[in-house]
């Protein structure tokens, strides 16, 4: 599989699109000095208790309080909170040797909120999920540093392994090296591409995640919250560092210094490969150049198109999102079950790329076309599983259901992608309210007397196209409701057509002076 990232700066900050096989997968927003992205470290203020969902709010600067639940707390936090304390203080006795660090007994795993602070401490906090609709960021105490092989976790010394590496004599081997040279009092994650990697790497690493929690140290020093005290990588090396790998072919951006900055984060993490990044300076817009854009207008909407002519209907409520899988077109000659087979495959193709472009997260329903053989259906289930082994959220799937339907849980981190892909409604601008009455040429004669009333005669109507036509139209026999009101109310009435004029708004102008009337 060839993977190719295409970045596009602008004014408004930075756009990635990742390709797989030309095709877009991911899209990812950096708008400006955007705050409270996933991996970000605060150094936040307990406001408020709240004991009966066995959590807290934490003031970490959003303009709502950031919330933090008791299982998000991490089994060290009176670690973290003593840490974070003489950090701030600058009485640390453990110097830059964190090895020396004396940890505070654990915290029970089901206990209160309550039993673990006691006033409104200051406390280092990570933001787990960005701030969504108007929730504000959700916080965990379990400090996580990551870097392109492993993760690194202060505070315990356990060795994890990816349970992505299959191959046990890999895991041994991971494992004996990690235990070996991660430093003391830090806990370890190895992760999937620490595969096959040899002992020089993974330390390079380590060193780099140990001199960062030293920054998170020297950072806290006189600190007071609310504070960043570490922001998580741009959007560009974090993706890199997540994803870069031999069958990464390509990276092209269109601004120097963009360049410069994947050129270096290349050079330290994988020598050699720093050629692949190339700068994009044809005249043309870099999305354009690469069919980003025309994928982009294609793939968001109500309705996704499928090659065989069958259809997506992808709809979101407030509980989960519900994809419909339509069968369209097929030829009558492979059969019915044949034909729900490939429909239903296809479409899991580009079910898996919509759920990762549009970062579709929560419960997700699928509706596919109904089979009646058990062998087709766990086909279906195990080709959405295959599929879904590239997608970086955790996920589960489950097999389809007797009622023919296949839920999927998503982790969401940030917002889901929501491009508009529709005209606002002139009449309502986009609130899906009309008003304030349906009787509208009632409401415009009732205006109509008041301003003979006041001695105006000559008259112009600014109206909506449709209500020009429904006033104007009229027969010899039967005249319009327009020359109705210029002969009851005796005055001279022009009806004139406003583009732009909601269907329920009118005006009335002085026909001599131009100026308008106020009602």
């Amino acid at each position: 599989m060839n993977k190719e990232l295409i970045i596009n700066s602008s004014g408004e900050g930075v756009e990635l699109a990742l390709l797989e096989d030309k095709k877009l997968v991911e899209l990812h927003f950096e708008r400006g000095q955007g705050q409270f992205a996933v991996g970000d470290i605060y150094l936040g203020k307990v406001k408020k208790l709240m004991p009966g969902l066995n959590a807290v709010f934490v003031d970490v600067g959003y303009e709502k309080d950031a919330f933090l639940h008791y299982t998000d707390l991490s089994p060290y936090l009176r670690s973290l909170l003593k840490f974070t304390k003489s950090s701030i203080e600058d009485t640390a006795n453990w110097g830059d040797d964190f090895g020396r660090f004396k940890n505070e007994a654990e915290i029970l795993k089901s206990g209160k909120i309550t039993e673990v602070f006691t006033g409104k401490p200051e406390i280092l906090v990570q933001v787990l999920k960005e701030p969504i609709s108007s929730k504000g960021p959700r916080l965990s105490c379990e400090i996580s540093l990551p870097g392109r092989f492993v993760v690194m976790t202060p505070f315990n010394d356990v060795v994890a392994i990816s349970r992505k590496i299959h191959s046990a004599e890999e895991r041994k081997r991971l494992q004996r090296i990690v235990e070996s040279i991660k430093p003391k009092n830090f806990g370890v994650i190895v992760r999937t591409a620490a595969e096959g990697k040899n002992t020089a790497e993974l330390h390079t690493d380590l060193l780099e995640l140990e001199k960062m929690w030293k920054g998170i140290q020297k950072n806290l020093k006189g600190a007071k919250p609310p504070q960043m005290i570490m922001s998580e990588q741009d959007k560009t090396t974090s993706i890199l560092r997540d994803m870069l790998n031999d069958s990464f072919q390509k990276v092209v951006v269109n601004d120097k210094a963009l360049l410069g900055v994947a050129r270096d984060y290349i050079s330290k993490v994988s020598p050699g490969q720093e050629d692949i990044v190339t700068l994009h300076s044809n005249g043309q817009p870099i999305f354009d150049t690469f069919g980003v854009s025309k994928q982009v207008k294609a793939a968001f909407g109500k309705t996704v198109n499928l090659n065989s002519g069958a259809y997506l209907i992808i709809e979101h409520t407030e509980a989960l999102h519900v994809i419909d899988v339509n069968s369209g077109t097929r030829s009558p000659e492979a059969g019915q079950e044949a034909n729900a087979l490939a429909t239903n495959l296809e479409a899991a193709q580009e079910i898996v790329r919509q759920m990762r472009l549009r970062d579709l997260g929560g419960i997700i329903i699928i509706d596919f076309i109904d089979m009646k053989l058990a062998e087709n259906r766990k086909q279906l289930h195990d080709a959405v599983e295959q599929l879904m082994v590239n997608d970086r959220a955790r996920h589960t799937v489950l097999p389809i259901s007797k009622f023919g339907l296949m839920q999927i849980t998503r982790q969401r981190l940030r917002p889901e992608i929501n491009i508009s892909t529709a005209e606002v409604c002139p009449t309502c601008k986009g609130t899906g309210k009309i008003g304030p009455s349906i009787l509208l040429a009632d409401d415009i004669e009732k205006d109509l007397k008041y301003v003979v009333s006041q001695g105006l005669r000559s008259l112009k109507l600014y109206v909506h196209p449709i209500v020009e036509a429904y006033l104007t139209k009229g027969t010899f026999f039967k005249p319009s409701i327009a020359k109705k009101w210029e002969k009851e109310h005796k005055t001279k009435l022009k009806i004139v057509v406003d583009n732009n004029s909601p269907i329920t708004e009118y005006n009335f102008y002085d026909a001599q002076t131009d100026d308008l009337i106020k009602l």
